[in-house]
């Protein structure tokens, strides 16, 4: 049974502010050519780490957003659990990130666009509510869900007039 804490303990004021952050990260992997996520984890008011989609440009499949700022959180906090963090992302976690946000013990995960295809929060397969996992993970989609959309439609749609028409 999926365990809820009562909504009050969760701050939402900021939600919004931090999605601004992360998106601004996502702008930043999409100068460099990567699909435009960025992820910001916060813990206490605070930012303690950042990320943005990198694996072409580090040749590591494992370097997305999620991955990335919760590398850099738990170097900076120098523990590999994150406890009572939230972590924002402008798009809906894949397997591999959810898998990370349990084993690192995230609390709560704000993504803004779902990824129909390959999310795994609510897209695909609801993930964080399977009964055989050992950390609960509250979790809120939709924030910002339309620039956080649009981002990812308008780096697409320039990708697709760069390349040559068969």
């Amino acid at each position: 049974m999926r365990q809820i804490r009562p909504a009050a303990i969760i701050d939402r004021s900021c939600d919004r502010d931090f999605m601004h952050e992360a998106l601004t990260l996502a702008a930043e992997g999409a100068a460099l050519g990567e699909v435009p996520v960025g992820a910001v984890l916060v813990q206490d008011g605070a930012i303690i780490g950042r990320g943005f989609n990198c694996p072409i440009s580090t040749s590591d499949p494992s370097a997305h957003a999620e991955m990335v700022a919760i590398r850099a959180a738990a170097q900076a906090m120098d523990n590999y659990r994150l406890p009572g963090s939230t972590l924002y992302v402008t798009l809906e976690p894949c397997s591999m990130c959810a898998g990370l946000i349990v084993h690192s013990r995230v609390a709560r995960v704000v993504y803004g666009a779902l990824e129909p295809k390959a999310g795994i929060v609510q897209s695909q397969g609801q993930f964080f509510t399977q009964g055989f996992l050992n950390h609960r993970v509250l979790y809120e989609g939709g924030v910002l869900a339309e620039e956080c959309g649009a981002v990812l439609t308008e780096f697409f749609r320039a990708r697709r007039a760069k390349s040559p028409s068969p």
